[in-house]
């Protein structure tokens, strides 16, 4: 009887050999997707580009004022608050200082003291662009420092103009860069000459 327990013992049940083949299958499929993975896209900072250009116009946290970007295409066409695509451009959001930087989560008020508007350029439309901030609504009657950083994103991300202006009171208008694109996205005559485009808008 010793015997026949000893050889039972030591026999393979069929069940456990599918559940191993199974995991067995299960990692093999594992590894073939972690291969199939292209590590380029993986790699660590990387950001899938879906635009040409960015312009960021920031203006210091937690500040309580209202100041907007506006900017110009060589094709006539004036992005702003209330056309926000015009061409190529798109204003990812409408920065409206104190006013619309608060959001309420089961009850409790989450702020958010970031103050900035980014602009995005989709293509590359050749010509000059300009690039203004508005200072469109104060609740201090306060002078604001406004600045602007112009990023080519394609090949990859390169700082073309940094700036800082400021805008003494609401109604305000300053040109923070001007700039040239030719057909390939090649950045030429960067200045600040000043040229008023928000009166374009009837503002």
């Amino acid at each position: 009887m010793a015997i026949g327990r000893t050889v039972r013992d030591t026999e393979t049940d069929p069940f456990y050999d599918m559940l191993f083949n199974m995991l067995i299958a299960f990692v093999l499929c594992f590894v073939v997707a972690l291969i199939a993975f292209n590590p380029q896209a993986r790699k660590a900072g990387d950001v899938p580009a879906k635009a040409e250009f960015m312009i960021t116009i920031a203006w210091p946290d937690g500040n309580p004022n209202d100041i907007d970007a506006w900017v110009l295409d060589p094709a006539g066409k004036l992005l702003w608050f209330r056309q926000r695509d015009a061409g190529m451009l798109h204003l990812d959001r409408d920065d409206r200082g104190a006013k619309n930087n608060t959001v309420l989560v089961d009850g409790r008020i989450i702020e958010s003291t970031v103050r900035q508007e980014i602009v995005t350029l989709r293509g590359i439309v050749p010509g000059e662009y300009i690039v203004n901030a508005h200072y469109y609504e104060s609740n201090d009657q306060q002078p604001v420092d406004v600045s602007v950083t112009v990023i080519k994103v394609n090949p990859q991300a390169e700082i073309v103009f940094t700036g800082t202006q400021q805008l003494p009171s609401p109604g305000d208008e300053r040109t923070l860069v001007r700039f040239s694109l030719d057909d390939i996205g090649r950045v030429s005559d960067l200045n600040t000459r000043p040229r008023a485009i928000v009166q374009r808008a009837g503002l």
